[in-house]
């Protein structure tokens, strides 16, 4: 019997809207206070200076008179801009299972993107294959963002040993000389590349609000168990290098373990320390479930009230003092 033909584009697009688009509207962009915030420039108020607070927003003459700081409050300008930094490298179009990366990839930004566009606010995106080969200009609309689909899902050229892998650091570095307006930026990849990405992606965290959309398969993690394995030929999706592994040998498996769990521990420690908030999506996730997260995750940082480039380290430590001070509140 032969296999069902992927859905189309506007297809695709119109189930995300019926199942999770609906669902999602609301949360991610309410009517008086959006998850999502544009930059805003128009002073609100003042208040007496906080531990969490930006020293940029001191006014020095209040302070100088009152002898105790004080910060100037803006409004938030709803208006924001959010660009999609998109890895579409030979390793995202794998998967284990049914679903590739790149089907989830393309599931979470379509998600977004629309949700964004509805309301009025921009979406842009630059993509990367074996080299920053394509970029969407900002714009609001619901055909903007099938054209964004559209380009996610157009067929990309084959890697070659000669090509040496994904350079992420590429595509940061293009997006900082390209994006000039404060912006939310989503950088949607496995974080399979050559080194230098973690720099690039520090300094564009310092200028924007970036949100680091790590994509990953559990056979990445472990080697799938049950009788019949023995000798396989793996293929590594960056290269096309192929190497024969004997993935029945517990030695072999040990190692492969032990490896993948130290690539991981040192995959995390670059994007807390680049200042990058972390969404995770697996293959086997849930969509809806991944965005809740999402959305769990930027109220969490609205009510630690916390500037977009504050550093990894100084965010840790602003989150344990508002954690003591409403337990010494709670207390007294």
């Amino acid at each position: 019997m032969p296999e069902a033909a992927p859905p189309t584009t506007e297809a695709l697009l119109r189930r995300l809207e019926w199942r999770v688009i609906r669902r999602l509207d609301g949360l991610l962009q309410g009517d008086y206070r959006t998850l999502m915030r544009g930059g805003g420039v128009d002073l609100a108020d003042l208040r007496e200076y906080q531990a969490h607070d930006d020293v940029r927003h001191i006014d020095w003459n209040v302070t100088a008179r009152l002898q105790q700081p004080y910060v100037r409050q803006f409004v938030e300008d709803r208006d924001l801009t959010a660009w999609f930094l998109l890895d579409l490298s030979g390793s995202v179009d794998f998967g284990s299972a049914d679903v590739t990366k790149l089907a989830v990839s393309t599931g979470f930004v379509a998600t977004l993107a629309r949700v964004i566009t509805r309301h009025g606010n921009r979406v842009g995106a630059m993509l990367y294959g074996t080299q920053v080969d394509d970029l969407l200009p900002p714009r609001t609309s619901r055909t903007h963002v099938l054209e964004l689909m559209q380009r996610m899902r157009r067929p990309r050229a084959a890697p070659t040993i000669a090509h040496g892998g994904t350079a992420l650091a590429d595509l940061l570095l293009a997006a900082e000389a390209s994006i000039r307006r404060r912006s939310l930026v989503f950088v949607v990849s496995d974080f399979i590349s050559q080194p230098g990405w973690a720099a690039a992606l520090a300094r564009l965290s310092r200028r924007h609000d970036v949100v680091a959309v790590r994509l990953w398969d559990p056979l990445e993690m472990a080697l799938p168990e049950g009788p019949g394995l023995g000798l396989v030929t793996l293929e590594d999706a960056e290269t096309g290098e192929q190497v024969l592994v004997d993935a029945a040998d517990p030695a072999f498996r040990a190692r492969y373990a032990a490896l993948a769990d130290e690539q991981e521990e040192a995959l995390l420690q670059a994007l807390a320390e680049a200042g990058a908030d972390v969404i995770e999506l697996a293959t086997d996730d849930d969509l809806l479930d991944a965005l809740m997260r999402f959305c769990d995750l930027r109220r969490q940082r609205a009510r630690l009230r916390l500037p977009r480039r504050f550093p990894s380290t100084m965010r840790r430590a602003a989150a344990g003092a508002a954690s003591t001070a409403a337990m010494t509140g709670a207390t007294a």
